[in-house]
């Protein structure tokens, strides 16, 4: 169903009670559609199932799905040999 801006604000008790009982509005303004008025889910479906969730997530296009393996760790940038002392051991070693 449309209705104007002008129509919606004179008689917007009837076009709340028309979404409320599951129809959708269609608000035009000098023609064309502006805003859209849709029912509101019942409160129960509220919250979304984990199988939802996932389902939205896999619809993004930025997320992909993970391997189920533990993310390798970066490997260490500098070797230390034995005998040598780590950075944290000589500034350890400077502050006494």
């Amino acid at each position: 169903m449309e209705v104007s801006v002008r129509e919606l604000k004179s008689r917007l008790s009837e076009y709340l009670r028309r979404v409320a009982n599951g129809e959708e509005v269609i608000v035009t303004s000098h023609g064309k559609p502006v805003a859209q008025l849709l029912p509101l889910r019942s409160r129960r479906r509220a919250v979304l199932t984990e199988t939802e969730v996932i389902g939205r997530f896999r619809g993004l296009p930025w997320v992909r799905p993970g391997s189920g393996k533990k993310p390798a760790l970066p490997k260490p940038l500098i070797r230390i040999g034995k005998g040598e002392k780590t950075l944290a051991e000589i500034v350890s070693e400077q502050r006494g």
